[in-house]
């Protein structure tokens, strides 16, 4: 290891030592060694020991900087390896990070335009208006239009503490994952490996903008959900000009209600945006935490959400979504029987998994849910529920759903935050049902044909001459039929004939032979040349 990577790695272990994360280290054999360590840097007290383990976590994670915070955030959608009472305080790490200078902001977004800023813009900012671990947002107003804009920039210093820190998480992982067991079941390489995956697709801003302008497209003209423009022309790897957007941000409970805001209204309309990206669209916004999430202004009484920092998405295909819409009912139903059964049927779970073993075990942790009214249920810690009890079953991680899971959490956390007495049920079902009718019966075979119409309607012209073309190709294709039926029948009678002819030949050869035993020479050189014609002429019928 280098001197700066010890000296880091002596920081990394203090900070997680002052906030007492060594209770992480499991009680066994082979961790002697780890807590042996902890003894000798006796000067690294816990300063913290009043706070539970989670908070701690996620407090030291804060101190560490910008890519553990993200590390963290990227391990709280990892309820598969991770308890609650540290997955929800990993939920709640925000980009609270010191701002860099603003002029080195500047430079790097000249280097990124190929030229100096007054080119294209007035009125840039030099104080950021946020700084996140990742990148820094910079305000200024188009120099031809006017129109006001932000101006977001990967931290220049942010590469070379990536791959220091990504080096360092991998050391410590090898490490864990050889105490136990235990240990080795939280797949911490791997965890890393995804990370280092993740924090890599962030760093080009050009997918934030790909998909900032596709989520756009998708809720053009709706009264429900704005994302801003992205001005595609002076985007690029390294920096993302959009619209700026003025806005309340959704946290601020006593701004939006000065506001007039219908909060009922605005609840709710989470939900139905949620639920409209997943199932209508297969691309959701996957990281709806607070600071990404406001609410316009205008038309309090008619609440419109605005989406910011689409660096996150998921994706489902028909087969998911529709198992998944199907497992929701089912539950709410309390049908727990196609519940797990459609965990078979949709591969999520091994095919020779005992369905009624399953069924029990689902209602014996999901049948307690349904003593509260359904208004107090929580749809997040449902799908928590039921892929807890899968895991029991050999459920193998869906990435897909881990982080449709964590952004349910988000819309429903925010949604009883404006409105505690949203019923989440009661907005999804009538959802969920009109679009599983839409999959299925005579409905589904109606937008089916819609979908495909431009195409028939497109080779209609074309009809007429494809059916004479078949013809003229089925005749031909007869012809041949019958051309290769009478070659094959000329083949087998010459192969009948050889046959017989070889039959023939063996016959004259034996009894030559045996007349040659009795002297009969003459008559046996007649027979034997008998044979060898016969034979020769078989031969001839294969050969043709």
């Amino acid at each position: 290891m280098t001197p700066a990577e010890i000296k880091r790695l002596y920081q990394i272990t203090k900070v997680q030592l002052e906030y007492g994360l060594d209770e992480l280290i499991p009680e066994h054999e082979l961790a002697r060694l780890p807590k042996l360590a902890r003894k000798a840097l006796f000067w690294m007290k816990n300063k913290h020991p009043d706070k539970p383990l989670g908070v701690r976590m996620r407090l030291a994670l804060q101190t560490l900087g910008p890519v553990w915070i993200k590390f963290g955030q990227m391990m709280s959608t990892r309820r598969d390896l991770f308890p609650p009472h540290i997955a929800d305080q990993l939920a709640l790490l925000q980009d609270q990070v010191e701002a860099f200078d603003g002029e080195l902001a500047k430079q790097k977004m000249e280097q990124a335009l190929g030229g100096e800023l007054e080119q294209w813009f007035t009125n840039f900012d030099i104080k950021p208006l946020a700084s996140a671990s990742i990148a820094q947002v910079h305000t200024a107003q188009l120099k031809e239009s006017g129109r006001e804009i932000v101006l977001k920039v990967i931290r220049p210093d942010i590469y070379p503490v990536i791959q220091a820190d990504i080096k360092l998480m991998y050391r410590m992982a090898r490490l864990v994952a050889n105490l136990n067991s235990e240990t080795r079941r939280l797949k911490p390489v791997e965890v890393v490996a995804e990370y280092e995956k993740t924090l890599l697709d962030e760093l080009d801003l050009r997918r934030e903008a790909a998909n900032a302008m596709q989520l756009r497209r998708n809720f053009e003209g709706s009264e429900e959900l704005y994302v801003p423009e992205v001005i595609a022309d002076l985007s690029s790897r390294d920096l993302m000009v959009s619209e700026r957007i003025y806005g309340i941000q959704v946290s601020d409970i006593e701004g939006l209600q000065r506001n007039g805001t219908n909060m009922k209204l605005l609840a709710e309309r989470g939900v139905t945006v949620f639920f409209t990206q997943v199932f209508r669209d297969s691309f959701f916004h996957a990281d709806m935490h607070p600071g990404n999430v406001f609410v316009q202004h205008a038309h309090p009484e008619n609440p419109q959400w605005i989406g910011l920092d689409c660096g996150i998405v998921g994706t489902l295909n028909s087969d998911d979504k529709r198992y998944l819409a199907e497992n929701f009912l089912a539950f709410f139903n309390r049908d727990y029987y196609k519940v797990a059964q459609l965990h078979v049927d949709s591969g999520w779970v091994p095919a020779d998994t005992n369905v009624q073993e399953f069924e029990f075990a689902i209602r014996m942790v999901c049948e307690p849910i349904f003593a509260k009214p359904l208004c107090e249920i929580s749809f997040g810690h449902v799908l928590l529920n039921l892929f807890n009890t899968a895991r029991r079953f050999n459920m193998e991680v869906q990435p897909q759903l881990v982080l449709l899971q964590k952004t349910l959490l988000y819309v429903e956390g925010l949604g009883r935050q404006l409105y505690p007495q949203l019923d989440l049920w009661a907005t999804a079902k009538p959802f969920l049902e009109n679009w599983m009718g839409e999959q299925v019966g005579p409905q589904a075979v109606i937008n089916s044909i819609k979908e495909r119409a431009p195409f028939w309607a497109e080779k209609l012209p074309e009809l007429p001459e494809l059916l004479y073309d078949n013809l003229k190709h089925g005749k031909q294709l007869t012809n041949k039929v019958d051309h290769l039926y009478q070659g094959y029948r000329q083949i087998k009678r010459q192969q009948a004939t050889g046959q017989f002819l070889f039959g023939i030949g063996a016959t004259f050869v034996v009894c030559s032979s045996l007349l040659f035993v009795y002297h009969h020479i003459l008559v046996s050189a007649i027979m034997g040349g008998l044979g060898l014609v016969a034979w020769l002429f078989s031969w001839r019928s294969y050969r043709k």
